[in-house]
């Protein structure tokens, strides 16, 4: 079935068909839930194994696992589409991983709202891999900033005046404490995880991790708890939508 709806700020129909489910014998209600559970909680696939167990459903980590493999991103991805255009003040940030015993660095992108535009896990930190960021980030976005705010790092600024020289870039460390903060829930993950084998399984899972988990981390501070209630509503029937349990029967 091809889904059709009004994306908040763009005016136009984004259209999009949910992943096809052929040959897997479990119901899309458990598979998506699974890969829900995963990317939203810092759980590792046996923790979601025995969370299925405890409500009658037997499923192996190892078949959770290759359903966050297979799903994780084409959810993620029809999540991002669906957001509204990003603000025009970008805030961008990297801090170190390691990964497998050596030392690669995390970039991240976040609007004004703290919402993460953009997460790319390269090995260096110097002129070139800020242009491939850029590059990748505009591409993604389809959109371009009015601001860029950044730390001190020199590779911003070299980068910046190749690729979007138009663009004002403010260079100040306290001025990007949002970019800096929204590295908390990913690290909080790693941490659950025991850190990443390889660079490629850390850009696949930081792909889908933040298209999936800021999704359902509301400001839940900044709404009472009717508001609160009403927006988790409107954001699971979404995802429904996007995984397309909505359009079978609920399961008894």
């Amino acid at each position: 079935m091809i889904l059709e709806l009004i994306v908040p700020g763009r005016g136009s129909l984004v259209s999009s068909a949910p992943p096809s489910y052929q040959g897997h014998r479990y119901p899309v209600e458990i598979i998506s839930h699974c890969v829900w559970l995963y990317h939203r909680f810092p759980l590792s696939f046996r923790e979601v194994e025995e969370l299925m167990l405890e409500r009658g459903v037997l499923v192996s980590h190892e078949t959770i696992r290759r359903w966050c493999a297979k799903f994780g991103q084409a959810y993620a991805g029809a999540l991002r589409r669906r957001r509204p255009r990003p603000g025009d003040t970008w805030r961008l940030d990297e801090v170190f991983i390691k990964i497998n015993g050596g030392l690669k660095y995390r970039w991240r992108a976040v609007d004004a709202d703290g919402t993460v535009l953009d997460i790319l896990v390269q090995s260096r930190r110097d002129k070139a891999a800020a242009r491939r960021f850029f590059r990748t980030l505009l591409k993604k976005t389809c959109s371009m900033p009015r601001v860029i705010v950044t730390d001190k790092l020199r590779s911003y600024g070299a980068a910046h005046r190749e690729v979007m020289p138009l663009v004002e870039h403010r260079c100040h460390q306290g001025l990007n404490n949002r970019a800096g903060n929204s590295h908390q829930p990913t690290r909080q993950r790693e941490r659950a995880m025991k850190g990443f084998r390889s660079a490629g399984a850390a850009q696949r899972f930081l792909a889908a991790f933040s298209g999936i988990s800021p999704r359902f981390r509301p400001r839940r501070h900044l709404r009472t708890a009717p508001e609160y209630r009403a927006e988790m509503t409107v954001r699971f029937a979404i995802w429904d939508q996007v995984t397309g349990a909505a359009a079978v029967p609920t399961a008894v």
